[in-house]
C-alpha cells in the first residue's frame, strides 16, 4: 500500500513510564519504537491508520505501542498487513482489572477491540517487523492516562513470557481468544459508541 502522508514517530522517551525495562528505557530515550500514518483511507466519519512496528527488544520486553483506550466506548477494527502480532485487551477500573485477553493475529486476520477496553499492540518476533492496519470512528479520542497511571497495561510481554505488573491491585489470569478470518461485511458497528 503506498502511503502518501508523513508518519508520527513514537519515541522510547514518550513511553518511557510505561515499559517495563526501565533501565533500558533511561539509556535510550532516543529510540524509535513505530510509525503511524493517519488517515491512508476514509468511510464518511472513519479514518484507516497504519502502524509499523519494527522488530526489536526494548530490553527483556517486545517492543510494542504505548497503549489506550478509545472514549465514549467506540471499538476499534484491527487486521495484520504483515508480520505477526499480539493485541493484549484490558477492561479496568482504577486498579483493579475487569478482564484481560489476548488475541495472536497474522496477516488477514481481523481483531474488534470491544467498548471500553484499552489495546496495546505488540510485535511478537525478534525479527519481523509488524505493520497492522485499523478503522476507527473520528469521533472518539484516545485516552492514554489509565495505561500512564498504572505505568503499562496489566502485563508485560518479555523474553520470560507473560509477567504482571505489580502496580495493579488485582489481575485476572491471561486468557487466549481468537481472531477472525474475515473482515466484517459493515464497518457500522464502528460508527457509534457505547457509553455506559
Amino acid at each position: 500500500m503506498a502511503i502518501q502522508n508523513k508518519p508520527s514517530i513514537r519515541y522510547l522517551k514518550e513511553m518511557s513510564m510505561v515499559v517495563f525495562d526501565k533501565d533500558f528505557a533511561k539509556a535510550n530515550p532516543e529510540l524509535e519504537l513505530y510509525q503511524v500514518y493517519r488517515e491512508v483511507k476514509k468511510d464518511g466519519d472513519l479514518r484507516y491508520d497504519v502502524t509499523i512496528i519494527p522488530a526489536q527488544m526494548l530490553g527483556k520486553e517486545f517492543v510494542r505501542t504505548k497503549g489506550n483506550r478509545n472514549s465514549q466506548g467506540y471499538q476499534e477494527l484491527y487486521t495484520v498487513l504483515e508480520g505477526e502480532g499480539i493485541f493484549l485487551m484490558q477492561k479496568v477500573n482504577g486498579d483493579i482489572v475487569n478482564d484481560v485477553f489476548c488475541v495472536k493475529a497474522k496477516p488477514g486476520e481481523w481483531i474488534i477491540v470491544p467498548p471500553d477496553y484499552a489495546v496495546v499492540t505488540i510485535n511478537s518476533s525478534k525479527t519481523e517487523g509488524l505493520e497492522t492496519g485499523n478503522w476507527v470512528s473520528e469521533r472518539t479520542e484516545n485516552i492514554y492516562e489509565e495505561i500512564e497511571k498504572m505505568e503499562g497495561a496489566c502485563y508485560f510481554y518479555t523474553k520470560g513470557g507473560w509477567i504482571k505488573n505489580e502496580k495493579y491491585k488485582k489481575i485476572p489470569e491471561i486468557r487466549l481468544e481468537k481472531p477472525m478470518e474475515k473482515e466484517p461485511e459493515s464497518l457500522d458497528f464502528l460508527r457509534y459508541g457505547m457509553e455506559q
